[in-house]
C-alpha cells in the first residue's frame, strides 16, 4: 500500500510539473511574439561616435571574417575598432594586422594590455583598453561575433534621447544596449547541441525574463554597448574584473544605478567551437553554475523549463497511461513550436530546423546537467578549474 501511494504521488507530481512546463512553453512563445512586434518599430536617426572594444585570446573559427563584418557597417556616425591583447605574441595579432591592411580607411588599433587586474582576463583587458577609446560610447562583443551592416545603426539608436510625452515620470536614460544571438555550429555533436541550446533554451529564457520583468536587467556578451556615464557610475570595468558572468554583472549594476537596459532588434551570430562531449558539458555546467550563483531562486525555477523531460518521466510514473501519452504529445508539440518561433523566426537560425530531431536528446541531457549544476561550485574555464562564490572566481583546490 505504501509503495502504491508513493507511485501515485510521483505520478501526480510529474503531471503537475508537466502542465507547468507546458505553461512555460506557451508563455515563452507569447514573449517571443511580443518581441517580434516591438522590433518592427522605426529606427531612430541617432548615430553617436562609438568605440568597439574586443579582448582577444587565441584564435576562434572564422575570427577574421567576424572582424571584417564590423568594418562593413552602414553607419553614418564615427566608429573605431580597438583590439586588446595581453601580449603582442598572441596568435590573434596577425589577424588584426591583416585587418588593418585590408581596411586602411578605418581606425583600427591594437593595444597591449599586460596587467592582470582580476581573475577575469577578458575584463582586465577591457579595463586597460577603455582609456584609449576616443568616443563617449563603448561597445564590447566577443571576438567570434559576426554582425550585419545595420548592426551599429540599430544598436546605437537606442541611446537616442526620449522625450517624456504624456508620461507621469521621465523615461529612464538607456545606459546599456544588448542583443540576442544565434550559434553557428562546427560539425561535432557537442557543437550542434550547444547551438541548439542557444536557440531553443537560452534565448527563450531571455525573452521570457524581458516580458516578466518589464525589460531586461542584465546584458548578453554578444553585445554590450554602454555609455561612459553609466560605466563610470559602477566603477568602470575594474569593478567586475573578478566576476565570471561579467556581461550579467555589467548590466545588473548599471540597472541598479537607475539606467535602462535595452534589447536591440538586431540579432548577431556567434561561432560555436567544435566541442567534444566533455567540452560541451563543461561549458554548460559553467553557465548553469554561474546562473545558480547569481540567481539561486531563478535557477531552481528552471525545473519548469524541463517540460519535455518531465512529460517523459510522467509517462513512466503513470505506467504509460493514455493521459500521460496525451500530455507528452501536447508538450512535444509546444516544445517544437517554441523552438521554431524563437530559433527560426526570432533569431533567423537556419540550423534549427535540420537539428530539431535532436531536441528530445538535448532536453534530456539539459535536465541531467541542470541536476548536476547543484553538485558543486566548480567550473572549468579555458582549461583551468575555478570555484564560483558570490559571482567571483577563485582558484579551485580540486585537481
Amino acid at each position: 500500500m505504501q509503495g502504491h501511494a508513493v507511485a501515485v504521488g510521483i505520478e501526480a507530481l510529474t503531471t503537475v510539473l508537466t502542465v507547468a512546463g507546458m505553461g512555460y512553453f506557451i508563455a515563452s512563445i507569447i514573449a517571443a511574439r511580443r518581441f517580434i512586434s516591438s522590433r518592427r518599430d522605426a529606427v531612430a536617426s541617432y548615430a553617436p561616435g562609438v568605440s568597439i572594444l574586443k579582448s582577444l585570446k587565441g584564435l576562434d573559427p572564422g575570427m577574421l571574417d567576424a572582424f571584417r563584418s564590423h568594418c562593413k557597417q552602414d553607419y553614418t556616425g564615427e566608429y573605431e575598432l580597438l583590439f586588446g591583447v595581453s601580449s603582442l605574441e598572441e596568435p590573434a595579432v596577425a589577424a588584426v594586422r591583416e585587418l588593418q591592411a585590408e581596411f586602411p580607411q578605418h581606425s583600427i588599433r591594437l593595444i597591449e594590455c599586460p596587467e592582470r587586474l582580476g581573475s577575469n582576463g577578458k575584463v582586465s583587458t577591457l579595463a586597460q583598453m577603455a582609456p584609449h577609446a576616443q568616443h563617449e560610447f563603448l561597445l564590447v562583443n566577443d571576438s567570434d561575433i559576426t554582425v550585419s551592416p545595420q548592426y551599429l545603426t540599430r544598436v546605437m539608436a537606442h541611446f537616442a534621447p526620449v522625450e517624456a510625452k504624456q508620461l507621469h515620470q521621465p523615461p529612464k536614460t538607456v545606459g546599456l544596449v544588448t542583443a540576442l544571438y544565434r550559434g553557428r555550429a562546427h560539425g561535432t555533436l557537442g557543437s550542434t547541441l550547444e547551438s541548439l541550446t542557444i536557440a531553443t533554451d537560452f534565448m527563450p529564457s531571455v525573452l521570457m525574463a524581458r516580458m516578466l520583468e518589464g525589460g531586461l536587467r542584465y546584458g548578453l556578451g554578444s553585445t554590450l554597448a554602454v555609455s561612459r556615464d553609466a560605466l563610470t557610475s559602477i566603477g568602470g570595468f575594474e569593478a567586475i574584473a573578478d566576476q565570471l558572468a561579467d556581461d550579467y554583472e555589467l548590466g545588473e549594476r548599471i540597472f541598479k544605478m537607475g539606467y535602462g537596459i535595452a534589447l536591440s532588434g538586431e540579432v548577431v551570430e556567434t561561432s560555436v567551437p567544435a566541442y567534444d562531449w566533455r567540452g560541451f558539458c563543461d561549458h554548460q555546467l559553467r553557465w548553469l553554475r554561474t546562473v545558480r550563483d547569481a540567481r539561486p531562486g531563478g535557477y531552481a525555477g528552471l525545473i519548469f523549463t524541463q517540460g519535455l523531460s518531465l512529460a517523459l518521466l510522467n509517462v513512466i510514473a503513470s505506467g504509460v497511461s493514455l493521459v500521460s501519452l496525451w500530455l507528452l504529445a501536447l508538450c512535444f508539440f509546444l516544445r517544437l513550436s517554441l523552438a521554431m518561433t524563437v530559433g527560426a523566426e526570432v533569431l533567423g537560425d537556419h540550423q534549427v530546423l535540420p537539428s530539431l530531431w535532436l531536441l528530445p536528446v538535448r532536453d534530456l541531457v539539459a535536465t541531467g546537467l541542470w541536476v548536476g549544476g547543484f553538485a558543486s561550485n566548480t567550473v572549468v574555464w579555458r582549461g583551468e578549474k575555478f570555484e564560483v562564490r558570490r559571482g567571483r572566481l577563485h582558484r579551485s583546490s580540486q585537481m
